[in-house]
């Protein structure tokens, strides 16, 4: 990206450096549950009406392009499932505008989730194509509703997809069937038509009313919910039928808040996260994780409270897909250089929240971003300072913490190793003692 950021030269005199705290090495690991993902979905199968199909019926997978756990398994064992009740399964990407709104980049989207026609063993039908079903009225906005003409062509349509907490809203439903029928289902044009009624008359609301459109209007017979725990593992598989989707996402949405990974403390005064990507959270970096939602006419979370953060990059699998890059405070060079701003722009217009796109204060590498960070913070004390080094909100089981955070962590945190960061050409680098 050709934007002329300052280089060490143009900043060094600006700020003085300080000494950093010294810092421990933890593990976090609250008890979990996990189950196998994949058989777990094969039995499920048993509890959708596929008994009414044809021999040799067309069945519309849709999968979605987050990072779950064993997603290409599960996809994979329901494809294999169908095949052997004799259906011809066809794998449609539900994923609304990522992968920037084209067949081509949903097509990596789920490649990079090993989602693939050679690994699971059914085509892929990636088309953008819409149609719409009809239109609803929620509050004072009349919404039209589309849906993919992939999907529409098959004889039957299952929505594989994860029920757990949304970055923008909470409800009775937030991510999960529901949703991926709804928005993921309805391409760019559905996703854009949705996210433009839910802001001005809620979330919940706009998924309810488009929904009894979708039961209506198109062949989708249920999905198979999945439910991760801390570990970010699969603690439950549920086939659910279409009519029982507001009825049980609710319950399951229960327990994956019960289940779902946060930070230890709820204190922090800089939080420094390695990478963000769409398949780590739709945000890039979960919102309930770090505290923060940035919607319009949205409260923001009261915990965590976290002052700063400092996004160091993006990662491989996110393909340049920056979306909740503004979430951060800092960032540097080194993620300016792998984001896309077409993916990224691609996915804020369609959804609304224009703020996740802006650009944070972008420093030329990590060093310098501390320093930024802990003279922002004003009055900075290297012995009560609360730092949190994570890889990313997803994977929350080891991070490093500074001293001042010890105190106060959970029974499920270990320490299991001390040591300091040291800078290699600017670059952090963890070093044990």
């Amino acid at each position: 990206m050709n934007i002329n950021v300052p280089t060490r030269g143009d900043v060094d005199h600006l700020i003085d450096p300080q000494p950093l705290p010294p810092f421990a090495r933890v593990r976090y690991e609250p008890s979990t549950e996990t189950v196998s993902a994949a058989g777990a979905a094969r039995a499920e199968l048993d509890g959708l009406a596929l008994g009414g199909l044809n021999d040799g019926a067309t069945v519309a997978v849709a999968v979605g392009s987050r990072g779950i756990h064993a997603i290409d398994d599960v996809a994979a064992a329901v494809v294999s499932s169908l095949v052997e009740r004799g259906f011809d399964p066809v794998l449609v990407p539900a994923m609304g505008s990522h992968g920037g709104a084209t067949a081509e980049g949903q097509r990596e989207v789920l490649g990079s989730l090993r989602i693939t026609e050679e690994r699971t063993g059914a085509p892929i039908d990636a088309r953008m194509d819409a149609e719409e079903l009809g239109a609803v009225t929620v509050g004072d906005t009349e919404m039209p509703v589309y849906f993919s003409t992939a999907a529409l062509e098959a004889d039957a349509i299952l929505v594989l997809n994860r029920v757990k907490a949304h970055t923008n809203f909470s409800g009775p439903v937030e991510s999960g069937l529901t949703k991926m029928s709804v928005v993921g289902l309805g391409k760019q044009r559905g996703a854009k038509s949705f996210h433009s009624t839910a802001i001005a008359e809620g979330y919940v609301e706009t998924l309810r009313a488009a929904l009894s459109v979708v039961e209506s209007e198109t062949p989708l017979l249920g999905g198979v919910a999945l439910v991760e725990n801390f570990e970010e593992e699969i603690a439950r598989v549920e086939s659910i039928p279409t009519d029982s989707f507001l009825d049980r996402e609710p319950e399951l949405l229960e327990l994956a808040y019960e289940e779902m990974p946060t930070l230890p403390v709820e204190e922090v005064d800089l939080l420094v996260v390695d990478e963000l990507g769409k398949e780590v959270s739709g945000a890039g970096m979960d919102t309930n994780v770090i505290g923060r939602y940035r919607v319009l006419n949205r409260e923001e979370p009261e915990t965590p409270d976290v002052n700063l953060i400092y996004a160091r990059g993006l990662t491989e699998a996110t393909k340049g897909n920056g979306n909740g890059i503004g979430l951060a405070d800092l960032t540097r060079r080194a993620a300016l250089d792998r984001l896309d701003l077409r993916k990224t722009y691609a996915n804020a217009l369609t959804s609304g929240s224009l703020a996740k796109a802006k650009l944070p204060v972008v420093v030329p590498d990590d060093e310098f971003a501390l320093r930024t960070a802990l003279a922002a913070l004003g009055g900075y004390d290297p012995e009560t300072v609360r730092i949190l080094w994570i890889r990313n909100t997803q994977d929350l089981s080891e991070m490093w913490v500074s001293e001042a955070v010890l105190a106060d962590l959970p029974d499920a945190a270990t320490v299991v190793g001390r040591g300091s960061f040291a800078f290699d050409d600017g670059t952090a680098v963890f070093s044990e003692s």
